[in-house]
């Protein structure tokens, strides 16, 4: 049985940074892909960025402009997502999702099928 955690929510200033982490267990590790999808009040969601858990290979949403960065960690089998510069607008609630990844696409194709319950992020002075 998949499970996905997420933690490391929470309140943080506009430019500050933090860590999200998603702790999964109940598949094999090298056979899934990871991703984080946020969802604002009154928003759709959207996916923010993923990870093949298998060779590593990452896909990132356009608007991130290179501020936030996703990894992974066998060892601890939990993915990361480090938010740096945060602004205003990244104020949502984030997810992490995992469904099998197929070698030789890219993970923003892959149906993620396995969800997390979501941690807050807010962003404000």
């Amino acid at each position: 049985q998949v499970q996905l955690v997420e933690s490391g929510g929470g309140l943080v200033r506009p430019g500050g940074s933090l860590r999200l982490s998603c702790a999964a267990s109940g598949f094999t590790w090298d056979y899934y892909a990871i991703a984080w999808f946020r969802q604002a009040p009154g928003k759709e969601r959207e996916r923010v960025q993923c990870i093949s858990l298998s060779d590593g290979s990452t896909d990132y949403a356009d608007f991130m402009s290179g501020r936030f960065t996703i990894s992974g960690d066998h060892g601890r089998n939990t993915v990361y997502l480090q938010m740096n510069s945060l602004k205003e607008e990244d104020t949502a609630v984030y997810y992490c999702a995992a469904g099998i990844f197929f070698y030789g696409s890219n993970c923003r194709d892959t149906e993620y099928n396995y969800w997390g319950q979501g941690t807050q992020v807010t962003v404000s002075s």
